[in-house]
């Protein structure tokens, strides 16, 4: 194999986000740009030689060139095989079955996850460790201080390979393997949901259903699982072959961007159960006939009900949300008596306590859940889920969800988001924030009292390290809240996030629009925040 070393010199601009590196595909074509995020990824763990390394993506513009070149530095830098997805496609959480499967050193998954693709759009790449996992932030940051010092990376001579059929070959002298992205994924699904109780019920024409793929990456998943395995007619999946530009539409699950699926879910002679997810398959959202799940319902009410799944009949461990999700999961953990931790966003953060068996479902309020099955939150893993529930208790989505609200209250909750804004205006927003934290406490204000205002810190009962500066919450008496954190997923400008919940326990006073229920709390934190006075915007540019 003939190695060559390349010369080169430091980006300034690679510091891992929350979910790895995402950038403009522009970015990521410089020359030497992924080369030496990659030798940086290399350089910042050990004992790989000789070792298997799984690629994969979620198929958008420039998945299949960076596969090759990744083939390429791989096999120069000593890893003994590589797995890589046919046509270069593997969902996230099926990467992470994979890596886990067949207990591989980690791997690179390429995406960007819900933010758009093609030329102009965005591209991602983050590293997966053996647990399948997203890498810690220790590694994550030897990865960036290696960037900010390289001046060589290693390649090798060789042909591209083949991506388009499954099959072996090599690169230099590694072997590299092409697999069937869905076969391993089918088969843990299979391992813990009731296939022959869910096929009865899509063949039977008992159920209807929709699943939006948004012409991203869990198409050929959800058609091998809702349509041939379990019998759903043809047209229940759409939009399901992926596409390098995901078809111009914004890949991501939610009230705003899937607006065909739901319009369809919400007009006359609307499916049972609606369900979308996301460009790399790891988000989910769930709806009902003229009736829409929050996530963080969701991953309250699968808390509640998961001993009717035959994955979970012996019990969960634990739960475990990310900060800004709701408080819903909370009580179903406490009525339960199960331990319920609370973490920074980032599902690197659930790692650890799965793998130390603490938690057995997990979940973010940004459309992701997930149990210990992988290492990633996973999209179709839910409507599966949603699925095997609505057979056993035989009752539709709403009335699932409140009977959920009459046990145990409604946590009234939205998402404000302001994309795109300046970053240095947004950063000097949230200093100005959290100057003002210490004089909030004890102030009175129409939508309530502040009984606590902090910056979250997280210390991870696991390992023990600290994470801080993770979100500004702002507690008031009742328990309503109200947090700011600026996200680390875009790629353009800041992102401003404000998230507001109250919980309503009188059953009458569960059918308002969360908006008008939060009305109170909307102005507060516009209030303590200054948001529209500061950015100009009069409202959020996408409500969830």
């Amino acid at each position: 194999m003939n190695i060559t070393t390349v010369a080169t010199q430091p980006f300034t601009d690679q510091r891992p986000g929350t979910s790895g590196l995402r950038k403009k595909v522009e970015v990521f074509r410089q020359p030497h740009y992924l080369e030496n995020f990659v030798q940086s990824i290399f350089d910042a763990v050990d004992g790989y030689r000789g070792q298997t390394l799984v690629l994969g993506g979620d198929g958008r513009f420039y998945n299949r060139e960076a596969l090759q070149t990744i083939l390429k530095m791989a096999a120069a830098n000593g890893f003994g095989r590589a797995l890589v997805g046919l046509n270069g496609i593997l969902s996230t959480p099926a990467a992470s079955c994979v890596i886990r499967k067949h207990r591989a050193f980690g791997g690179i998954i390429l995406s960007a996850s819900h933010n758009p693709g093609g030329p102009a759009a965005d591209f991602g790449i983050k590293f997966n460790t053996g647990n399948g996992g997203p890498a810690a932030e220790k590694i994550t940051e030897a990865i960036y201080r290696n960037s900010l010092a390289i001046d060589e990376y290693r390649s090798c001579d060789a042909d591209d390979i083949a991506l388009d059929r499954i099959g072996s070959a090599r690169v230099g002298e590694m072997a590299v393997e092409v697999i069937d992205p869905v076969a391993d994924y089918t088969a843990l699904m299979e391992q813990l949901f009731d296939f022959e109780r869910m096929r009865a019920l899509l063949s039977s024409g008992e159920l209807s259903l929709c699943f939006d793929a948004m012409n991203a990456v869990t198409g050929p998943y959800a058609r091998e699982i809702l349509i041939e395995r379990l019998g759903a007619p043809a047209g229940s999946v759409i939009r399901d072959r992926p596409l390098a530009d995901f078809g111009g539409i914004h890949p991501d699950p939610n009230l705003a961007h899937a607006r065909d699926l739901v319009a369809r879910m919400n007009g006359p002679g609307a499916p049972d159960l609606g369900a979308a997810s996301d460009g790399d398959g790891d988000r989910n959202m769930i709806l009902g006939a003229n009736f829409y799940v929050t996530p963080s319902d969701s991953l309250a009410i699968m808390a509640a009900n998961a001993h009717l799944l035959p994955g979970y009949a012996a019990g969960i461990a634990g739960v475990a949300r990310s900060m800004p999700t709701s408080q819903a999961v909370d009580r179903v953990a406490d009525t339960l008596g199960l331990p319920c931790f609370e973490t920074p966003t980032g599902w690197k953060f659930f790692g650890n306590l799965l793998d130390a068996g603490k938690i057995t479902l997990c979940g973010e309020e940004s459309f992701g859940t997930g149990s210990d099955h992988v290492r990633e939150k996973d999209g179709l893993w839910a409507v599966l889920f949603w699925l095997n529930l609505l057979a056993v208790r035989g009752e539709s989505v709403a009335a699932v969800v409140r009977s959920h609200w009459r046990h145990f209250g409604r946590n009234y909750y939205t998402r404000h988001d302001y994309e795109a804004l300046d970053k240095t205006l947004a950063e000097t927003l949230m200093n100005d924030l959290k100057a003002r934290l210490p004089e909030l406490v004890g102030e009175r204000f129409a939508a309530g009292q502040v009984e606590q205002a902090d910056d979250f810190s997280y210390r991870d009962p696991v390992d023990d390290t600290v994470s801080s500066g993770q979100g500004v919450r702002i507690l008031l008496a009742g328990g309503a809240r109200i947090v700011f954190r600026l996200s680390g997923t875009g790629t353009e400008g800041a992102t401003l996030r404000v998230y507001i919940e109250r919980l309503e326990t009188d059953a009458t006073q569960h059918e308002q629009d969360p908006q008008i229920a939060l009305q109170g709390l909307i102005d507060l934190a516009d209030e303590i925040a200054a948001i529209r006075r500061r950015t100009g915007r009069a409202a959020p540019t996408v409500i969830t």
